[in-house]
């Protein structure tokens, strides 16, 4: 059996820790270097049901793609939810390790994941590491649907092959609009609004679209030349857990560690419902005790949106 310094080893060769954004906090934030691993649990988030999980599986090592502790912290104490997440582990003698962005701008990484999932062929990332001389690494991937496709059958595609959450995938733009070439991200991509209107691609595949970046972004193309498709965070970035517990596999192949590595089916997803809207507001709608104004009035209030 390895040595937890020697599978941190491994994985810090596939999602070296000075590949991470500046802000991002990765790396082990639990575990003795020196204690043995048989098994190995991957998830995207470090919550206390995962964390469990990892208690009932008898594993060792618990690899998250989010980060426990991303803006520091002043606590460990049981009595928060973060510090009763390190007290299970401690006593437990479960290490934590987290990839983040530097999984996400890994060759292969998250988006590669993702667009596997969907059935995309990649053919370069969205954002390119300008430090990877093969132009390989970085951030979201340009891919192309291995047969023609429209926005429609994108979204009906994802819904069916991303794990099921209760947002599903919203789709913005003409839902028959063909897709020959589509960009994806793992995570949240409304920041990669200005890369993907410059790869000039038909659809963009990401998620947590925000309301005034998602309006603008419409807004500012032309009418039906480039669909967005929203689906849930949490969703977008479990393949790369499949995708990491197989590359563990064949280094503990490799180096004849006889590693038992797992990936939670857990959904850590914090949305657990969804009702359909089906009431549209009339132009005069009132608001009991108050005037109704007309529909033409401009408002000059200044409120915030």
């Amino acid at each position: 059996m390895p040595r937890l310094s020697e599978v941190i080893a491994a994985l810090e060769n596939l999602w070296p820790a000075e590949r991470a954004e500046s802000w991002d906090a990765v790396g082990t934030v639990v575990g003795d270097p020196g204690m043995q691993v048989r098994r190995v649990l991957f998830a995207v988030d470090p919550v206390q049901e995962i964390v469990d999980e990892a208690v009932g599986l008898d594993a060792d090592l618990l690899v998250t793609h989010h980060p426990l502790y991303l803006r520091g912290t002043t606590t460990v104490a049981a009595s928060t939810f973060k510090g009763r997440v390190v007290h299970t582990l401690i006593k437990n003698d479960i290490a934590l390790h987290v990839a983040h962005t530097n999984a996400d701008s890994a060759d292969p990484g998250v988006s590669d994941a993702l667009a596997g999932a969907l059935d995309l062929r990649v053919v370069r990332p969205l954002v390119p590491d300008p430090s990877d001389p093969d132009g390989r690494r970085g951030l979201g991937r340009v891919c192309e649907p291995i047969h023609p496709l429209t926005v429609r059958e994108l979204a009906a595609r994802a819904a069916e092959r991303l794990p099921a959450t209760a947002q599903g995938i919203r789709v913005a733009g003409d839902p028959d609009a063909p897709v020959r070439t589509v960009a994806v991200s793992g995570g949240s991509g409304d920041s990669l609004f200005d890369h993907v209107r410059a790869a000039g691609v038909d659809a963009f595949l990401t998620a947590d679209l925000r309301h005034h970046p998602a309006s603008e972004f419409m807004a500012a193309g032309t009418p039906g030349s480039l669909a967005l498709l929203d689906a849930a965070h949490w969703a977008t970035e479990w393949p790369w857990c499949e995708l990491a517990a197989a590359q563990l596999d064949e280094i503990s192949d490799r180096h004849g560690w006889d590693l038992r590595v797992h990936v939670s089916k857990t959904a850590t997803d914090p949305w657990t419902a969804h009702a359909a809207s089906t009431a549209r507001p009339s132009p005069t709608t009132a608001v009991p005790g108050s005037a109704v104004r007309a529909p033409s009035d401009p408002d000059t209030s200044g409120a915030p949106n």
